[in-house]
């Protein structure tokens, strides 16, 4: 949990340090040069546009339909991240056990109690980093849209509902509701798992940075931000719908009795 957290913050410092690099100033076009621009930013650009000129000239409704396309296409992953968790979720008992047996903090016991628990993984043929990639994954995608949106006019000038694509979201309704929707997807991502300090800091202090960024982005990718959220709230729930449900009946019957 402690290395998923600084991968983290790790990507979102790559976001910030990508997002205020000099290209993105520059217009992007068919003509545009280099590995980023040809196969990341251009063919989001080139997807949204011609999603508009589908949907009546609507970027807005087009960058929903794109951001569907999207998750749809790394769904795979994202589901492998929820077998995982839910993977990690069964072996808890046994590394709990562990951690009481291996209980000293003197270098010899933890570096015992590390391979142990290694071992465990692969007996059970489990990755505790599984659900990083996702994360990995999807940052080249955010960044991509972020130049997309920034750097294509069309998306820049066009309005939907209440916002400029192109400006902060001026009653700040899309941050807000991506931070709520970040919470209620790791709320469901963690249910059913051993709760520690580093788990909880992880799932009140992503939804806080999420909010933070969508103040100052956007409106566009405030929106991505919440198709995408959404979708996974509802791609976990259909995964994760069994055993949660299973778990609040136990505990109902728990309280009964």
């Amino acid at each position: 949990m402690k290395k998923r957290i600084l991968l983290s913050f790790g990507l979102l410092s790559v976001f910030l340090f990508l997002t205020g690099c000099s290209e993105i100033k520059k217009p992007i076009t068919a003509e545009s040069t280099g590995f980023w621009n040809e196969y990341i930013v251009y063919p989001l650009s080139w997807v949204i546009k011609e999603g508009a000129h589908i949907l009546g000239g609507s970027f807005g409704l087009s960058l929903i339909v794109v951001t569907i396309l999207v998750r749809l296409a790394i769904l795979p992953l994202m589901i492998k991240q929820t077998r995982s968790s839910k993977a990690m979720q069964a072996l808890q008992p046994e590394m709990k056990a562990l951690r009481e047996k291996y209980s000293s903090k003197d270098q010899k016991t933890q570096q015992k109690l590390q391979q142990e628990t290694m071992a465990l993984f692969q007996k059970h043929g489990v990755n505790p980093m599984a659900g990083c990639f996702p994360l990995i994954v999807q940052m080249p995608i955010l960044i991509g849209f972020y130049h997309a949106i920034s750097r294509t006019r069309e998306i820049a000038q066009d309005s939907f509902l209440w916002f400029d694509l192109g400006e902060k979201d001026p009653y700040y309704i899309l941050p807000i509701i991506a931070g709520i929707t970040t919470f209620i997807q790791q709320k469901l991502m963690m249910a059913g798992q051993e709760q520690n300090p580093q788990m909880a800091m992880m799932l009140w202090m992503m939804p806080i940075m999420i909010v933070v960024f969508a103040f100052n982005f956007p409106a566009a990718l405030s929106l991505y931000w919440v198709v995408g959220n959404i979708f996974m709230i509802v791609q976990t729930y259909f995964i994760k719908g069994p055993d949660l449900k299973a778990q609040a009946t136990g505990k109902a019957g728990g309280a009964k009795k």
